[in-house]
This record gives structure tokens, sequence and C-alpha cells, in this order.
């Protein structure tokens, strides 16, 4: 992995998880996340992901967030597909923001997400390298239903913005073991694919579309 990759990595799952802190601001019914603010919006998940579980994560006294896990389980509870949900905030007592180049943009049930493509021969490994990680306590949240990530994995990894100061954040994380896409570029440190396979990219762009609904309200 280079260094720039394993910056951005950390940057999304370098965050430490905390018990004392509210219950989640969002609903869950059946196949839906039902989000009153921040975006205000719906997200229905295709009936072959089950409902796993929610969490409110506390991300090294900085910011707050929401987690909501949704998978398709394979042999040996391997996840053969999974959608996670991220709606994250700053606290007050920091002044950061949400800064990403969008290189690359799409648009879902009217919301504008930046994205990007990859695939990891350790994925597992990688999301939960670091135990105080938001990717660790998504990890954690699968043990508990004696679950696991697949090791040779893809991930479509989504951000949008919805407030115009930039101190929150809806990511939106869709990933699917490799094993039935022998031809799709996987190597130590990670492939990009818009770059070394934009049309595999795009094919599992496509599957985030077909997984998940959005309407925005």
């Amino acid at each position: 992995m280079t260094s720039v990759a394993l910056l951005f990595v950390l940057g999304t799952f370098g965050q430490e998880t905390t018990s004392a802190i509210a219950p989640p601001m969002r609903e869950v019914r059946g196949q839906m996340v039902i989000s009153q603010e921040l975006p205000k919006a719906d997200f229905t998940f295709g009936r072959r992901l089950r409902f796993i579980g929610s969490q409110r994560v506390n991300l090294y006294g900085n910011a707050e967030a929401e987690q909501y896990l949704f998978a398709e389980v394979g042999p040996g509870g391997v996840v053969d597909r999974f959608c996670w949900l991220q709606f994250e905030h700053f606290l007050p007592t920091h002044n950061g923001t949400y800064d990403y180049a969008p290189k690359r943009t799409t648009e879902i049930g009217g919301l504008r997400f930046i994205y990007n493509v990859n695939t990891w021969p350790d994925y597992a490994a990688l999301l939960t390298e670091d135990p105080a990680s938001d990717g660790a306590a998504i990890g954690r949240l699968l043990k508990q239903h004696r679950l696991s990530l697949p090791d040779k994995a893809v991930h479509v990894r989504m951000f949008h913005l919805p407030s115009a100061d930039h101190r929150t954040e809806l990511m939106i994380i869709y990933g699917e073991a490799l094993r039935r896409y022998p031809k799709v570029p996987v190597r130590q440190g990670g492939v990009e694919l818009d770059t070394e396979s934009p049309s595999s990219a795009q094919m599992f762009l496509d599957h985030v579309r077909k997984t998940l609904r959005v309407r925005s309200r």
C-alpha cells in the first residue's frame, strides 16, 4: 500500500469506539434506514441483504458517527456482500471539516457523492488492524453475529456532504468478496480500479445502485 493510500484508509478507519454515548438518531424499518436530517433521506436495501445491526461510535473525541450494517452472508459465515452506512459529524469542541477532492462523483437518489473503488487482498485484516477504528467496530458487530469479512474483496467508498459548513458527512461503503470475479485485478497494497480497470469500477458502482435505493426528501 502506498503512503497516500494508507493515509486515505487510516483517515477513514482510524477512529475510536465508545459505548457511553446517546442512542441513534435514525430509524430502521425492515430493509429501510430512515434519516430525518443530514441528509433527510430514506435508504432501502435489496432483500438479499439482511440487517445486521447499528451502533454509535465516538471518533477520538472529535466526532461521532452512527453505523448501520446490512449484509448477505455466504458459506461459513463469511460475508459475500455488505453495505455500511455511516452518518458522521464533528463535535462542537472540534473545529474540523470534511474535505474530499471531487475527483470522481456520482448521483444516487438526488444526493451527490464523491467516490472511489478499490480491491484488497487482505480486506478483513486491513479494516480491523486498528482495534480502535470504525472498521474494527464493524468487525466486532459482525463477530457478535458469528460473521466475518472476506479477505480478498472490493469496496466502493462514497462520501456525501449534506451541510454547507462541511462538518457532517454520510459515508457509504459497499463491499463484495472477489471469489466470483477472478479477472478483477487485486494485489498487495490495493488496486485503484477507477484508473486500472475502469470497466470493473463501473460494474461495482452499478452493483451499489442495484443494491441500495436512496430517496432524498
